[in-house]
């Protein structure tokens, strides 16, 4: 029998800051190079908008379509950190495609099978963590998890940013960029091994279909919300796309990128305990009319002062959507969680392929159209959310 961990650090289990320290090395990495990927993808290496949004959109599908194998792999044989170190291991290997090519074939080749490790990973890495912290307190563990994984989210980019202003836009200084970001990727798979593993209940015997029958009508339900919103939730690379129309240049987006997740580590925490206080069926349209008024927001924007807020405003609704939608499942289903988790991340992955895709053809005729139909979606997501999971958690 394992030891069991005892005491917190800053309110939780030591071992949720471990997985967060791991999480904020593999997006130092990973964002590091995302801050600079839709510009130079467009400028320098010369694809268009539309093709864009195909790779991110077949990116966002890629980091959901093993979610549901691997959610129904750590239910059926309770294993959590296996599947994890796998999960991150994979997405390490797969930042050596840039070091070798830079075309716009192997960008995109490369944007697609990076994600595949993070989708692999993060079920049981979730299952894992919900398994940490009791649901007292379980919001804000998970808000405190992704708010140090957003953190790397600031220290990449900035390192994007001081690379840049010193060597300056040269595809040269792109290809360094690309070499350093490959080391925190690798020390966090290292960090990850060292952390003992927290096995769930086995279910060997049940298939994947079996263990999706055995989810409940209320995480179903859900589903439909999770869904609608997900048409609405194109990739983040359009907003950096708009800061640039509207005049910021090749480094400053990347400022603004930091700035998002600044917005998301302070955030996080504090709608995490908000959640826990209140309760996640609050919190979680709440998310929805925030991105409503963030996508007006932009669709309508003329000056920098106005995009800057929306940046702060992104970060905000971002740390209820990686955070709290997870803690909400794990209280919807205490049982399967990292089976649950898959099928979440699944089906709203499938969805931000078609979203992305719809979104880079609405761009081409008028950037703000594709804004304001996201805002209408998540109107209709909020309605659906209250009329059909109205009674509290």
């Amino acid at each position: 029998m394992q030891r069991e961990e005892k005491g917190t650090v800053l309110g939780v289990k030591p071992d949720v800051l471990k997985l967060g320290l791991v999480s904020l090395l593999t997006d130092v990495s990973s964002e590091m190079i995302f801050s600079v990927f839709a510009i130079f993808f467009t400028t320098i290496a010369g694809a268009s908008s539309a093709l864009l949004g195909m790779v991110e959109g077949l990116a966002d599908f890629s980091a959901s379509s093993l979610n549901c194998l691997s959610g129904w792999l750590s239910d059926r044989s309770g294993k959590r950190k296996g599947l994890a170190l796998a999960g991150y291991g994979f997405s390490a290997l797969a930042k050596i495609i840039p070091l070798v090519a830079t075309s716009v074939s192997a960008l995109g080749f490369f944007r697609i099978i990076e994600r595949l490790g993070k989708g692999f990973r993060s079920p049981p890495r979730d299952a894992w963590l919900s398994a940490i912290a009791t649901r007292d307190v379980r919001g804000y563990s998970f808000g405190v998890h992704k708010a140090l994984d957003k953190a790397g989210a600031i220290i990449g980019p900035l390192a994007a940013y001081v690379l840049l202003a010193w060597l300056g836009e040269a595809r040269s200084t792109f290809h360094i960029l690309f070499w350093i970001a490959f080391v925190p990727a690798l020390i966090g798979v290292v960090l990850l091994w060292r952390i003992r593993d927290r096995p769930g209940t086995q279910y060997r015997r049940e298939s994947m279909s079996e263990a999706w029958k055995t989810l409940s009508a209320r995480f179903r339900r859900y589903l439909v919300a999770a869904g609608i919103f997900s048409l609405a939730y194109f990739s983040f690379s359009f907003l950096l796309l708009r800061a640039y129309s509207v005049g910021f240049s090749f480094k400053d987006v990347v400022l603004l990128y930091a700035l998002s997740n600044g917005a998301f580590v302070v955030a996080a925490p504090l709608v995490g305990k908000l959640g826990d206080m209140i309760g996640r069926t609050v919190i979680i349209p709440l998310s929805y009319l925030i991105y409503l008024f963030m996508s007006l927001g932009f669709a309508f924007a003329v000056a920098k002062w106005q995009i800057v807020s929306l940046f702060v405003v992104y970060g905000v609704f971002f740390s209820i959507d990686e955070a709290q939608t997870k803690a909400f499942i794990a209280d919807v289903e205490p049982e399967r969680r990292a089976t649950a988790i898959g099928v979440y991340n699944f089906v709203t992955g499938a969805i931000y392929l078609p979203a992305s895709l719809i979104a880079g053809a609405l761009w081409l005729v008028h950037p703000s159209l594709a804004f304001i139909i996201a805002a209408l979606l998540s109107l209709a997501a909020m309605l659906v959310f209250v009329v059909l999971l109205r009674t509290p958690t």
